[in-house]
């Protein structure tokens, strides 16, 4: 029997990503389930890729509030270009996306879209901390200016950019300051959901891929109902 973390009020139940989707009879059936966020992979190198099985109309009619593009240093253009055809509601930052992109991505979007900053995680706590302190910089604010980033997102590092069903060691988020909301994703399972409830500052999200699924794209539906009862406690 899988234990699930105790609940707290300072730990609300994580909300749930099911991220490289790429069938939209599963999609539906997800959006039936009242999944959180809807990920799309807009990276020609991964095997999710979405152009590859669905087009922007598609996309846009899918309705939804949380549907997420994923990219991995795209040029900034086309980053809008897909947010606004396909009609994303969030736009996830997966590769060296630099501050100066990130400002003008943010001028350059809809105000609505929000932004999430992938943080890819190693073993070395120094350089998480390096990370983290180089992407909040950037999202800081005056009283003018919203905020340019609206999540983190911590992932394991790879050179595939993610997608490698290993998680990184969980510990390493209880010995950092995390200054906003974040989504955890890299090997969350149904067999190590419980080690959860280690992290002091719970994530916001759980974003979760390659260890719900068949093949790459095709989700394990059952699997994914199975997860959501764990945390909606």
């Amino acid at each position: 029997m899988i234990e699930r973390p105790k609940p707290s009020t300072e730990n609300p139940q994580p909300k749930l990503k099911v991220c490289g989707l790429t069938q939209l009879g599963q999609i539906r059936e997800l959006v039936a389930l009242k999944i959180d966020f809807l990920g799309f992979i807009f990276y020609e190198k991964s095997p999710r890729y979405v152009l590859n099985h669905l087009n922007l109309d598609e996309i846009s009619e899918i309705n939804h509030q949380g549907k997420v593009g994923v990219f991995v240093n795209e040029d900034l253009e086309k980053i809008i270009e897909i947010a606004e055809k396909s009609d994303l509601n969030f736009i996830q930052l997966h590769g060296d996306e630099s501050e100066d992109f990130i400002l003008e991505l943010r001028n350059q979007l809809k105000p609505e879209v929000g932004i999430i900053k992938v943080i890819r995680i190693g073993n070395q706590e120094s350089e998480v901390r390096r990370k983290i302190e180089k992407v909040f910089d950037s999202a800081q604010t005056d009283n003018q200016q919203p905020a340019t980033i609206n999540y983190l997102l911590f992932d394991t590092d790879s050179k595939a950019f993610g997608g490698t069903g290993k998680s990184f060691d969980w510990n390493i988020l209880n010995e950092i300051e995390i200054p906003l909301p974040y989504f955890l994703s890299g090997g969350i399972s149904l067999e190590n959901f419980h080690k959860l409830s280690t992290i002091n500052h719970q994530p916001t999200v759980l974003d979760i891929n390659s260890k719900f699924e068949i093949e790459p794209g095709i989700k394990d539906l059952e699997k994914i109902k199975e997860f959501l009862s764990l945390i909606k406690y």
